[in-house]
């Protein structure tokens, strides 16, 4: 019997945006009948910088049960999805130490083959979201992966408004309703049933 395609979401999140565009796309890519892991990567900040802001705290917390990501999440996968908010234009420290220990799978082409796509969230509307997502294109490009972008291949698109992939303008700009029915969320299940799709396709499945 055939498998399915197999998608890990693999995201870091301080205080909850990216999570919840990471769980919207699990839920794309599930719709679509891919096997999904969604993990976690750790936490590296100190215990006092994330006590200092609630938000933070709590999310940690509230979260403590969704799996940390390992590097047999990236092995396994078909398909690898992966978030983070903006830092200075660029992923979360926490991202892209998770994505320096895959040194030895990309040695042995493990990581090559497969496809990659990504997600952000900013604060503001001109804090980063492209230059972010690109940053960790160029990861995927040296891991020898296949880069899925949304592009505008869906009506949803035009509405997001982000062909690079899923992202969140937070402080003011809330497009993350909880009821399912926000661009953003659907541009991100969007992107889950997108890679997932490309991903079976690819593997002939």
């Amino acid at each position: 019997m055939a498998r399915c395609a197999r998608i890990s979401v693999i995201y870091y999140s301080a205080t909850g945006t990216t999570y919840e565009i990471a769980k919207e796309i699990v839920r794309g890519a599930e719709g679509s009948g891919a096997e999904v892991r969604l993990r976690r990567v750790s936490e590296l900040a100190p215990a006092a910088a994330i006590a200092s802001k609630p938000a933070w705290s709590e999310h940690l917390a509230a979260t403590r049960t969704v799996p940390v990501a390992s590097a047999d999440d990236v092995v396994w996968a078909d398909g690898v999805i992966i978030g983070s908010p903006t830092r200075f234009g660029n992923v979360a420290s926490q991202l892209k130490q998770f994505l320096d220990t895959l040194g030895p799978q990309w040695a042995k082409g493990l990581l090559a083959g497969k496809v990659y796509s990504g997600f952000t969230s900013t604060d503001t509307q001109h804090g980063g979201q492209e230059s972010t997502l690109l940053a960790l294109y160029t990861t995927f490009y040296h891991f020898g992966g296949v880069v899925a972008a949304p592009g505008y291949t869906d009506p949803v698109k035009f509405v997001d408004g982000n062909p690079y992939g899923s992202a969140h303008v937070g402080r003011g700009h809330d497009l993350l309703e909880s009821d399912g029915t926000s661009a953003v969320r659907a541009a991100a299940r969007f992107q889950g049933e997108r890679v997932a799709r490309i991903a079976a396709a690819m593997q002939g499945l």
